[in-house]
């Protein structure tokens, strides 16, 4: 099993979660973060002050998956949430030792 850990810009939620939705992801969690990369935050205008936006709000999305679904959503993934402009996200694979659903006791793949 792998977890896949993708952070995207907040608008292109929707798009990523039915391309997911298209190719067999039943679940995900979504957390609102912040974040910079190379782009290093930008600087804005506000009632004629400019100040320094130094950590732009971003979502993390985590997948728990099989492995032979791994590069299907990752290529969902990819093609929803890219814009080909600098910030787009980046996706994080791991690997994952074990699984378990709370409420049935189930454990790995079944607890997926």
């Amino acid at each position: 099993m792998k977890k896949i850990e993708a952070v995207i810009k907040p608008f292109k939620l929707d798009e990523v979660r039915e391309a997911l939705s298209e190719v067999g992801v039943t679940g995900l969690t979504v957390t609102e973060v912040k974040g910079f990369g190379r782009q290093k935050g930008h600087t804005e205008l506000y009632r004629g002050a400019e100040y320094v936006v130094d950590f732009l709000p971003k979502l993390k999305l985590e997948i728990v998956l099989p492995d032979q679904s791994v590069d299907m959503a990752i290529e969902a993934i990819v093609k929803a949430a890219r814009t080909g402009k600098i910030g787009d996200g980046k996706i994080f694979v791991t690997d994952v030792d074990q699984v378990v659903r709370i409420r049935t006791g189930e454990t790995d793949e079944a607890a997926i």
